[in-house]
């Protein structure tokens, strides 16, 4: 095992925690929707989505709006039980 697969979200920088509460309150967004919510840099936005993805924490999908860009959005297992509310 690698250092990086016992690493836990506690354990990444603020920017990677910043972006992952961008991701758990507004849902999936582009890279530039992060940016934008976050007021990070791209560098650093590209950075954060990095650590968390190779944690395991976010998914890379296509965004069908624009193709050129990806949509980013939280795995299953680290959505907040919360958010899924029924009536």
């Amino acid at each position: 095992m690698t250092e990086s697969d016992d690493e836990d979200i506690a354990d990444l920088p603020p920017s990677a925690k910043l972006v992952y509460k961008v991701l758990e309150y507004n849902g999936p967004l582009t890279q530039k929707g992060i940016v934008q919510e976050s007021m990070l840099s791209a560098r650093t936005v590209r950075y954060a989505l990095e650590r968390l993805d190779e944690i395991g924490v976010v998914e890379e999908d296509v965004y069908f709006a624009d193709a050129r860009q990806n949509l980013y959005e939280l795995t299953e297992e680290f959505v907040e039980p919360e958010a899924a509310v029924s009536d």
